[in-house]
């Protein structure tokens, strides 16, 4: 997942459309983030620059990103410094992770000079530093003392000097004999791990989908590859240079099966197999903006569900020991009958009975054999009290019992809807979906409401999929969503699906009052399995039938209904297929 030279090339030759463009603001969203508006030919564009450890890139961007209201220093530098300049070039020395952006401006003198961004794309040693028309530091966004790095120092006034630089080939410039030479004298390891040491500004992605070439699949040794692996290797790296000097690269993602971003390449990679699912996209910048947007929205998005997922939890075990409580009792009430036969009994021997008496030994005549039984007795009531006492505990019985299974069954139904929840919350994939099951959950007591003059996010609307056959499937988001989408949206000739015993989302194929076939049901019961509780199960029963046999029972929960008349298909969740048929 690192933004090698290579890639930084292609980056590259797509900035060049910012050459001639001049400079209208600059911004510092945060303390390692640049972006540069710039006037062009083709409009306004902006340069985004950052200098993250774990997401530097440089890149024409569409984002927008909120700036703080008072600007850092550093930005006022750049203001100043570079004030309304105009880029005049954008270089790149060979294969390596820096790139020089040339701007022509006036200095405080009014003569033109050329100040250069060194924009150093480095993983943790990422930097970004303002280099004046003497080749000296000007400032930089990370200021490198010698309690940082003795081997190279970047403070204001001193010579801009390059990064360390190890003795590798650029594959844009090598031969294949120099190739050849270069990969025998190499230490034996792995030949992803030799090509890395071999060539500079390659990721280890790129290094494996090169030895992935060269070996059909199998595993190679730098000291052992064959005469064929090595024609293999070069015929793999020539074509890479061609995609990458043409421009002609396939700007690629790769998501693993749990949906999340893994890597990316300007080539396509066939490594991962069936393991990833590949996502192709038009340029680098394109890329670079989605990738690092959709992984940084993830990780903001499960901090922002954090408190609603530990309160969910709570509520959970809350729930669960009190039902587990209340069965207990509903145990005791078994006693009942004990307690009637116990009043029965003082009853019909009340001639028998003294008060003061510690127990009762009278014929059991309910059973056959009339077997003796004894009876406890409270020796400061009378046995009409104590016949009286045990009718009571009877009537206590029934009532609780009637009571505590009432309560349990709504316990039970509690447990199920903040299961749901909290299964709505594990596939939560913006901060709106945060926003509205806190909404949800709001609306249900668990939380307090908001500010409630501020206007409530807007709801997004189904998760939507095109089977293959052309039909469209919606998916609900949350429980409200999922009524609206089963209850009023469904048409009645339209087929609803969800999972049987599992929480998860409802299911709509839009009929358009056609009969859909049955491979766009099987696909839209994998799609409910994938958008459930049993998406990592082996086989998952879904439930299906027309939308004019669900309903909702009077007081049910949000994304409760009952339904009949359906039928149900077994099916494995497949993480890959839905990715392929969901509308992006």
């Amino acid at each position: 997942m690192a933004l090698d030279g290579a890639f930084l090339y292609a980056v590259k030759k797509e900035l060049d459309v910012l050459v001639g463009g001049r400079i209208e603001k600059i911004h510092q969203p945060s303390r390692e983030e640049i972006i540069i508006s710039l006037r062009t030919k083709q409009g306004g564009r902006k340069l985004y620059i950052s200098v993250n450890a774990g997401s530097a890139r440089v890149h024409i961007t569409e984002k927008s990103i909120d700036n703080p209201q008072t600007p850092p220093m550093f930005c006022m530098l750049l203001r100043k410094r570079l004030g309304n300049g105009r880029l005049i070039g954008i270089r790149q020395d060979g294969l390596e992770r820096i790139l020089f952006i040339d701007f022509e401006c006036l200095n405080e003198l009014s003569d033109t000079v050329i100040v250069t961004l060194a924009c150093e794309i480095m993983g943790r040693c990422s930097n970004l530093i303002i280099i004046d028309h003497n080749g000296k530091v000007v400032d930089s966004i990370k200021r490198v003392g010698e309690d940082i790095s003795r081997e190279r120092l970047v403070l204001p006034g001193m010579k801009y000097e390059f990064p360390p630089r190890d003795d590798r080939l650029c594959f844009l410039d090598a031969s294949p004999d120099e190739i050849k030479e270069r990969i025998a004298v190499t230490e034996n390891a792995e030949l992803s791990k030799a090509l890395i040491r071999v060539f500079e500004g390659i990721s280890p992605v790129l290094a494996r989908e090169w030895a992935f070439f060269a070996g059909r699949g199998a595993h190679i040794e730098s000291g052992s590859i064959t005469s064929d692996q090595l024609d293999r290797l070069l015929f793999i790296i020539k074509q890479t240079k061609q995609q990458l000097i043409s421009g002609d690269c396939c700007f690629s993602v790769v998501k693993g099966k749990d949906g999340l971003l893994k890597d990316f390449s300007f080539i396509r990679l066939s490594q991962f197999g069936t393991l990833m699912y590949t996502k192709e996209i038009n340029g680098a910048s394109e890329l670079l903006d989605y990738f690092y947007f959709e992984r940084d929205r993830a990780v903001r998005t499960k901090q922002r569900a954090n408190d609603l997922f530990r309160l969910v939890v709570n509520l959970t075990e809350r729930t669960a020991r009190r039902i587990s409580v209340q069965k207990g009792e509903l145990a005791d009430c078994e006693k009942k009958e004990y307690y009637k036969l116990c009043g029965d009994l003082i009853s019909a021997n009340i001639y028998r009975i003294q008060k003061g008496d510690t127990s009762a030994e009278v014929e059991n005549f309910y059973d056959e054999k009339c077997p003796l039984i004894e009876i406890p007795l409270d020796v400061r009531k009378t046995p009409a009290q104590n016949a009286q006492k045990y009718y009571n505990e009877y009537r206590k019985c029934v009532t609780a019992e009637e009571k505590l299974a009432e309560q349990i069954t709504k316990g039970e139904e509690e447990l199920q809807y903040l299961d749901s929840v909290f299964d709505s919350l594990t596939r939560a994939e913006s901060e709106n979906d945060i926003a509205q099951l806190r909404i949800e959950l709001s609306q249900q007591g668990y939380v307090r409401s908001g500010n409630t003059k501020s206007k409530p996010p807007k709801a997004l609307p189904p998760i939507e999929y095109k089977s293959s056959d052309g039909f469209t499937v919606l998916v609900g988001r949350n429980n409200i969503q999922n009524d609206r989408l089963s209850l009023k949206f469904a048409e009645k000739s339209d087929i609803w699906l969800h999972t049987q015993t599992i929480t998860g989302s409802h299911v709509i194929i839009v009929t358009d009052g056609q009969t859909p076939p049955d491979r766009t049901i099987e696909e839209a019961a994998v799609i409910a399995a994938v958008n459930s509780r049993g998406r990592n199960s082996d086989l998952v029963p879904v439930n299906y039938c027309l939308a004019r046999y669900v309903r909702k029972p009077a007081g049910a929960k949000p994304g409760k209904v009952i339904f009949t008349n359906y039928k149900t298909a077994f099916v494995k969740p497949d993480t890959e297929l839905e990715q392929k048929l969901k509308v992006l």
